[in-house]
């Protein structure tokens, strides 16, 4: 029996052919691998330039039992790893060169991630990112709804689409993101490629917005969903959320997920009453620079 090894490569299409079935198994736990190697495919596919992604699948008696992949600008994702996995991964990596500038996985394995990767490369750590992954049950539409309806966005409403996205980036601390916004590198972004609705009342005003990404592995991501501070609290993000959320299921997704601010009890208890359930904890480490002390 060959032993356990992890398989490195910048081919994503080849990858995909050897650890798509994986993903695709557990796609609400996968769900951000799942869209960002979409994303990496499509860049490849259209020919964009630059540094290209490393993928690497961890292959044990002849089946995929890991992945994990490296962004062009330093996002290490990775999927679930036993502690000793990801020790040894963080050892692995370390050792061929690799620099990874964060880490995003579930909790356990980011963290024990983290601290292996400090230990390995004399690299602080330090955690930038922590969210609740939920998944839809039952899609429970809230009673009375608010007056309204939702609207797919066009061409005509993208200044408020990336105003908006630039307002939830700013209330969410997500510098990259509004580093990449006001830079014009909109398609850059991690909402580069999302589907935009809007609740609008019954004058035509759009009073919030969210978003979901292309149906992938059976999965679509609810991301963002965003409501201006001065007409919160009437019930307008639980109606465009029902909206984007039945309009996943309409289009065939199996697992429709939305992330959660841990610190939001509005926002958790929101989305539970309209049908989705906790499912698992989300973690983000950033690096500084380290001296690898791998040998």
């Amino acid at each position: 029996m060959l032993p356990e090894a992890w398989h490195l490569t910048q081919d994503v299409d080849d990858f995909l052919a050897r650890a798509g079935d994986f993903l695709r198994s557990r796609p609400a736990l996968h769900n951000t691998v799942l869209t960002d190697i979409e994303k990496l495919r499509t860049h490849a596919a259209a020919g964009r330039g630059g540094e290209a992604a490393v993928l690497g699948r961890l292959e044990s008696a002849g089946a995929v039992r890991a992945v994990f992949y490296r962004t062009p600008r330093g996002r290490l994702g990775l999927t679930a790893l036993s502690a000793e996995r990801a020790d040894a991964l963080a050892v692995h990596l370390a050792g061929l060169g690799h620099r990874p500038a964060t880490v995003i996985a579930d909790h356990d394995t980011a963290t024990t991630f983290a601290e292996s990767w400090r230990r390995c490369t004399g690299a602080a750590t330090a955690l930038f990112w922590r969210t609740h992954l939920y998944r839809l049950g039952t899609l429970t539409p809230p009673q009375p709804p608010p007056q309204g309806r939702g609207r797919v966005t066009g061409e005509a409403d993208r200044d408020q689409v990336v105003s908006w996205c630039r307002e939830f980036c700013v209330d969410v601390a997500e510098q990259s993101s509004i580093d990449l916004i006001d830079a014009g590198a909109w398609g850059d972004s991690r909402f580069g490629d999302r589907h935009f609705t809007f609740w609008e009342t019954a004058d035509g005003t759009p009073v919030s917005m969210a978003a979901a990404t292309s149906l992938v592995g059976g999965m679509i991501r609810v991301d963002p969903v965003y409501t201006p501070a001065p007409v919160r609290g009437r019930g307008y993000a639980a109606a465009v959320t029902v909206e984007v959320s039945r309009a996943a299921l309409a289009a065939g997704a199996t697992d429709v997920v939305l992330y959660t601010d841990p610190g939001n009890p509005t926002s958790n208890a929101l989305y539970q009453r309209i049908g989705y359930v906790r499912v698992a904890d989300f973690a983000g480490y950033e690096f500084s620079s380290g001296t690898s002390r791998s040998g």
